[in-house]
């Protein structure tokens, strides 16, 4: 007993690391250097008496920690409130409510992917998934848009629902549909357009229905299924008809269009159709394709190029000067022949290519390039003498004689005037009547080609007699039929005449 009560300061700092480790029981010993108590003895002794301590009461702070714990959830709410879509938001009928942008995003890919369809009615029930249809949405601009006008601290905006607009991959859908019921699908056949070289005109072959499962229907029920909460749907899978892609109407207004080209096809200086082309050989130039349902033409540069290698030999040409008939005062009786301008044509390199192209858009007029030539005007004075004595008729055109032949005047009962004359007046073909010297009355049927110029003297043909160089006519100037017909059409009205002796 004395060794432990002559350590009581070891014995009181082991007694403390005891109560420090946790074990929760010290002795009743006092601060100073003797117990109080008797401590263990050793060997026979008597035991010390112990007893645990009681711990020290803690003060109670749960109002504190529940005020804490309320604030810390109020600020949680808060912060949530800033980043989070609003409760009970839909995007395109798929819930979006209390999720970020990103996570919205995400659940709208996933519900739509996911989505079942079911095809009934075409032998065993066939399932096909919005992934396997290619369906698609714009998740992350919905959902964006969903946050920026639905944020979850608005109380206003819960609730909300987002229209979105949800697309089938048409390749895609339309596979996986064939694959799933192959029974459903009979391709139509489109109407078409061809050639038809017996009436050289543009005909229709008309189109053929056929059966398929229409992407646009199935498109437009799982849109519904969707905005009505759904996440499967049942759809028929029955081939109903399926109108051919391109109708008879398109392949008429096609047709119509182009044998309308086909009138005013041709290469173009001015309004003038210089070059001309036929429909067959437009037709080699023009293929219509049908284009995925569409018809195009398509127009083949090479074979155009064969014809625009032609053109400068079609084209080309010299000037042709006028040439105007008139008088002494140079007045114009008659335009003899109309001026027209010479022209060459210009590079030719592109037009091949650029007639293709306006043939594909439906205009076949190709205006060509040319350098034009001015025509020059030249004058020409005609005259006709008539010699009584000679018993000739002289054409003379710019003083140089043109044609002189024989002919029968007026005998001396019936003299051919005198004078300088006008042609006035030109007859195919009339009776003529008149009297004879001894008063009776005569009457000359059908004489041709007869051109007035004194009164009813005349130029004409003569087919009763052939006495040319002798007078024997009534006055007229009597000359063969040729000849009358050459006068005819080379005095004009206003054309001189002078006969004398």
């Amino acid at each position: 007993m004395t060794d432990l009560i002559s350590a009581p300061g070891a014995a009181t700092e082991k007694l403390r690391d005891t109560a420090a480790s946790g074990d929760g029981l010290i002795a009743t010993i006092s601060s100073g250097d003797a117990p109080t108590e008797a401590l263990p003895p050793t060997g026979g002794d008597q035991p010390l008496a112990w007893a645990p301590i009681e711990p020290t009461p803690r003060k109670k702070h749960l109002g504190l920690w529940i005020g804490i714990g309320a604030g810390v959830l109020l600020l949680g709410a808060g912060a949530a409130s800033m980043i989070l879509i609003a409760p009970g938001t839909t995007v395109a009928g798929i819930p979006v409510g209390w999720m970020t942008p990103g996570a919205a995003a995400d659940a709208i890919s996933s519900h739509l992917a996911e989505t079942e369809v079911t095809l009934t009615g075409a032998g065993d029930d066939a399932v096909l998934t919005g992934a396997d249809l290619g369906a698609a949405i714009d998740a992350r601009a919905l959902a964006d848009d969903a946050f920026a006008n639905h944020p979850m601290w608005n109380v206003t905006a819960w609730g909300a629902t987002v229209p979105g607009t949800i697309t089938l991959d048409p390749d895609k859908a339309d596979d996986a549909l064939r694959a799933a019921v192959p029974s459903s699908f009979d391709d139509p056949v489109d109407a078409s357009v061809s050639f038809d070289s017996a009436s050289g005109t543009y005909v229709v072959t008309p189109g053929e229905a056929g059966t398929a499962i229409d992407v646009a229907d199935l498109t437009a029920a799982i849109t519904d299924t969707l905005a009505d909460g759904g996440r499967s749907l049942e759809f028929s899978g029955d081939p109903p008809p399926a109108a051919p892609a391109v109708t008879d109407d398109d392949a008429a207004a096609v047709a119509t269009s182009l044998n309308s080209m086909l009138g005013t096809i041709g290469f173009y200086v001015g309004d003038e159709r210089t070059v001309p082309v036929d429909p067959a050989t437009a037709a080699s130039w023009i293929s219509i394709v049908d284009d995925e349902g569409e018809l195009r033409i398509v127009a083949d540069e090479k074979a155009i190029q064969a014809t625009v290698d032609g053109l400068p030999a079609l084209v080309d040409r010299a000037p042709v000067n006028a040439a105007n008939i008139v008088d002494s005062d140079g007045k114009v009786l008659r335009e003899e022949t109309a001026g027209v301008n010479g022209r060459t044509l210009g590079d030719t390199s592109g037009i091949a290519s650029e007639f293709a192209a306006q043939l594909e858009s439906g205009d076949g007029v190709y205006a060509l390039t040319v350098t034009e030539t001015p025509f020059q005007s030249v004058n020409l004075f005609r005259t006709i003498d008539v010699n009584l004595s000679a018993q000739t008729a002289t054409l003379y055109e710019n003083g140089a004689v043109v044609k002189s032949w024989k002919i029968s005047s007026g005998r001396a009962g019936t003299p051919t005037d005198v004078g300088n004359f006008k042609v006035y007046a030109h007859v195919r073909m009339q009776d003529m009547r008149g009297s004879n010297p001894d008063g009776t009355k005569y009457v000359t049927e059908d004489v041709p080609w007869v051109t007035y110029f004194n009164g009813d003297e005349a130029f004409h043909g003569t087919y009763w007699h052939s006495n040319f160089g002798t007078p024997m006519s009534h006055g007229c100037v009597n000359m063969p039929i040729d000849v009358a017909k050459y006068v005819y059409d080379w005095a004009p009205v206003g054309l001189e005449v002078s006969v004398h002796r």
